[in-house]
């Protein structure tokens, strides 16, 4: 098989070549097709094409006309639509809602080659080019647009993705099982339209028809969109039936129709995972893509490996809650080592792996032998504010899939560029990872995700207190100093998340200006769909328990908790004072050291007692290990590995 064989058909000539006179289905997608367990499109269609299938990738068509979705011809049994590995509008707006200038699943990084909300505008050119052809939408974009939704982009709670696209089928979570079981019953002759009970899906249904499982909660799609309380209290509801042991079905109601969410597709376990990961992925982009430079998100990929799935950290501002679920499960480390085999023979193999994780990289297991059973707890979180006394914490497993990697013959180094859960590692009583995290698997820099230091911003975010980081922080350079490294933190930072007022983002910056941390970067708080983090930003309740909480929504208010947290910026001076003056803080005004910024026009210019820090090879400044400065590099591009709260460079964090 030659190297464009081996890839799944992007055109008819590829298509024909293989002797195929249709596919069985087409996958519509926004990305460049990239042939790798990273990428959902890559999965899926290894997986139905494993299943006896014959599926067709359609890149990227021109969405202007319906032309382009005719390249393949009618597929035999559907077309498969995704938006691509994230939403198409966190691909093409960053927070401030300007428009990107790179995209990071695009030849070459062009921008345009997808349509803002994708998902739609690509279910639109398919009705127009085949009709009632079946039509079934998946992937980040849809899975979590399935419920009526608050869109940032529209500042307005729109439909259930399912109505305006007008597809037969949504697909959320992890489809392999969901999309096997729905071409399996088509195969069958059986009419999409009268597939009602695969888990895992969503349907529009007649309301007196029948619904095949019990129902949590019906809502109505003309309440949602105008009381606030009424859309906080159905992402509640939402967010407590995403469990596939103890999870029911959710309606809502469009008018004359019946949105129904049959229950969650339980997870794939170990050897079903450990198959997905051993179909034949070519592990690169399509050969068609080089006169353009390649794609640039295989960079960040292409030399790492996903040993898990689901996550039960439980950030309030991430979707991986609403889309994998809480739950976790891991493959076996047969399986990650011999994904590091061929990693190994890659001819571009320089003999590091640069990541091991997922996810949160330091989970391998169910929180607690309890979810195995009952699923995961409704109303508790694992680990915030304090963990839970059911909450089993082991590293042993992983420090051994590590060390069997470590063993192979053309491996140099394994890095940990994931997110590591400090909060969790620290909950070990064995310090064994920890010390062997820190001595062989942090390459210079260590990312870990505090997010803020104000415990009620902390506990609006789902986090621990900001003590439990510090411990992190002191041991992680009581470790470094014992094994005679000089090994820096990148901390994440979040500015204007529900719950954090301009105190608050003082008190950040003053816990900043006593570590001697100034960060290069900031992310500002992004309001995507899925999480209950964007429901407190729209409505200013929790969802989670109801409680009002303070909500930043004026753009330069943004701004000045975002120039806090970078006070020592000349360009922000004017924004610190601003916002040093109206929360009554201009003691931070001055010369002293422990002030922020010096008044404006000052005649006398003094020494600032700012500390001197100097960029990390990620792009932002490091955490300097305590009473040392860190040397100034030139900042290099990171090989962070993406997952779908941090893809394509957007910086939608999940940690």
């Amino acid at each position: 098989m030659n190297q464009t064989t081996g890839f799944l058909p992007l055109t008819r000539a590829e298509m024909e070549a293989r002797g195929w006179d249709a596919p069985d289905f087409v996958y519509v997608t926004g990305d460049a097709y990239v042939d790798h367990p990273s990428f959902g499109v890559a999965i899926i269609s290894r997986v139905l094409e494993d299943a006896g299938y014959r599926v067709a990738i359609l890149s990227q068509p021109d969405y202007k006309t319906c032309d382009a979705f005719r390249e393949f011809g009618r597929p035999r049994l559907g077309f498969l639509v995704t938006s691509g590995n994230i939403d198409s509008m966190v691909a093409h707006y960053t927070a401030a809602k300007r428009r990107r200038s790179f995209d990071y699943y695009t030849a070459g990084g062009e921008m345009g080659k997808r349509p803002d909300r994708a998902v739609i505008v690509y279910c639109n050119r398919i009705r127009e080019a085949y009709g009632d052809v079946p039509i079934i939408i998946g992937g980040l974009e849809a899975s979590l647009r399935r419920f009526a939704h608050y869109d940032y982009w529209d500042n307005k709670v729109r439909r259930s993705v399912l109505v305006d696209s007008r597809a037969d089928l949504l697909t959320y979570g992890m489809g392999e099982k969901i999309l096997c079981r729905i071409a399996e019953l088509l195969d069958k002759g059986v009419p999409i339209r009268k597939i009602r009970d695969v888990r895992g899906t969503v349907y529009l249904a007649k309301p007196e028809d029948p619904i095949h499982y019990e129902v949590a909660a019906t809502f109505d799609y003309n309440d949602l969109k105008e009381n606030k309380r009424a859309y906080a209290e159905a992402f509640g509801v939402q967010y407590k039936n995403q469990d596939s042991i103890n999870g029911r079905a959710i309606c809502e109601r469009y008018d004359n129709k019946l949105l129904v969410q049959n229950p969650p597709m339980p997870p794939l376990e170990r050897a079903e995972l450990d198959h997905v990961y051993s179909l034949p992925y070519m592990r690169d982009y399509h050969p068609s893509y080089r006169a353009a430079g390649g794609v640039p998100g295989i960079e960040e990929v292409k030399f790492s490996i996903t040993h898990n799935r689901g996550c039960f950290g439980g950030c309030n501002f991430c979707a991986l809650a609403f889309h994998q679920g809480r739950t976790v499960r891991s493959r076996s480390v047969k399986s990650v080592v011999e994904e590091a085999k061929k990693i190994t023979a890659l001819p571009d193999f320089k003999g590091y792996i640069h990541d091991v994780g997922g996810p949160t990289a330091n989970f391998r297991y169910p929180a607690c032998d309890k979810q195995l059973k009952d699923g995961v707890c409704a109303t508790r979180k694992c680990l915030a504010p304090t963990p839970c006394k059911n909450l089993k914490v082991s590293h042993e497993e992983y420090l051994h899939l590590l060390s069997e990697i470590e063993a192979l013959p053309k491996v140099k180094k394994v890095f940990i560029r994931s997110g590591i859960r400090f909060d969790y590692l620290m909950a070990d009583p064995d310090d064994a990872f920890f010390y062997k995290l820190v001595k062989d698997h942090v390459s210079g820099q260590l990312k870990v995700a505090p997010e803020h230091c104000a415990d009620g911003v902390l506990a609006c975010m789902g986090k621990p207190s900001f003590g439990v980081y510090e411990g992190f922080r002191k041991k992680f350079f009581d470790v470094t100093k014992k094994i005679g490294k000089e090994q820096y933190l990148v901390p994440y930072l979040m500015s204007s998340h529900p719950g954090s007022t301009l105190n608050d983002a003082i008190e950040l910056a003053l816990c900043l200006k006593r570590n001697g941390y100034a960060p290069e970067q900031v992310q500002d708080y992004y309001p995507t769909p899925g999480t209950a983090s964007t429901v407190m930003y729209y409505t200013g309740i929790n969802p989670l328990n109801m409680k009002s909480v303070h909500v930043v929504t004026d753009y330069h208010e943004k701004q000045l908790q975002r120039a806090l947290l970078q006070f020592n910026r000349p360009q922000n001076a004017d924004m610190v004072r601003e916002a040093l003056t109206r929360a009554g803080r201009t003691d931070l005004i001055g010369f002293t050291p422990e002030c922020l910024v010096r008044p404006a026009n000052a005649a006398t210019k003094k020494p600032s007692a700012q500390k001197s820090v100097g960029h990390g090879k990620s792009g932002k400044q490091a955490h300097p290990a305590p009473g040392k400065k860190q040397s100034t590099r030139t900042p290099a591009k990171s090989n962070a590995k993406k997952s779908p709260r941090n893809a394509s460079k957007p910086n939608t964090r999940k940690k």
